[in-house]
């Protein structure tokens, strides 16, 4: 064991500690640049991450084991008054179940990112998270300056929930290991995703990937009118906020 009874040793020491303590980073897909990665991390059982993140990023959340579940929830970065709103997200496009081109939408009826893709399907609107979940998500908006009560109802991505035809919603469980969802961010955001189990499904999580890039040109395509006024309205935001000049 390093001695820390001198300045060299304590040194050491903590650089030791650190290293130990550096958290392990996912593998960068073959299809995506390596060099254009601006988040990488892996999110263990019980774990959270809480990252601001710009217009037009591309964010990845992966299921590596076929076992994680991310409660996922979004707040506009500049704006945190405006928040996702799980009821919205499902009462706009019509549809409870997460796909591709569905919209994560705020409180004032803007897109804060749309899904791009999607190989899991095992998504859950319906629950909200576990008080693990939750509280890890409290945790991590603490990070950013915000409080408990910035944060509403969240997501559960990677373990699914459905609704039987007598009102019940059941667990569909995990996809395949190394499923994948994609997002597309309209407006800044600051995203924080807890990584617990679901409240109808409490096996223990696996880890949990989060990567984020430059979209470039990879948009959504979703021509829903529905969609359209939301995206829309997301524009003439962002456009209000871009040409708005600060006194000198």
């Amino acid at each position: 064991m390093t001695s820390t009874q001198s300045t060299d040793g304590a040194r050491a020491h903590a650089r030791a500690q650190a290293a130990a303590a550096t958290p392990a980073r996912p593998q960068t897909p073959s299809d995506v640049d390596p060099t254009a990665v601006v988040v990488a991390q892996r999110i263990p059982a019980g774990g959270y991450a809480n990252v601001v993140l710009g217009r037009g990023t591309r964010v990845r959340l992966t299921d590596p084991s076929g076992t994680t579940c991310a409660h996922l929830f979004l707040l506009r970065a500049e704006s945190p008054w405006e928040r996702l709103n799980v009821a919205d997200t499902v009462k706009v496009p019509w549809q409870a179940y997460l796909s591709t081109g569905h919209p994560l939408l705020s409180d004032q009826g803007r897109v804060l990112a749309t899904v791009l893709a999607d190989t899991s399907g095992h998504h859950d609107t319906l629950c909200g998270p576990t008080a693990d979940g939750r509280r890890q998500l409290h945790l991590a908006a603490a990070k950013q300056g915000l409080e408990p009560r910035d944060v509403g109802p969240s997501i559960a991505l990677f373990r699914g929930a459905r609704v039987a035809p007598d009102g019940a919603i059941a667990s569909t469980g995990n996809g395949k290991a190394g499923a994948a969802l994609d997002l597309v961010i309209h407006l800044p955001v600051t995203l924080l995703v807890a990584n617990a189990p679901h409240p109808l499904d409490d096996r223990p999580t696996g880890d949990l990937d989060l990567l984020a890039w430059p979209a470039g040109a990879d948009r959504a395509t979703n021509n829903d009118p529905e969609y359209r006024r939301a995206v829309d309205n997301t524009e003439a935001a962002w456009s209000a906020v871009q040409n708005t000049e600060v006194p000198a």
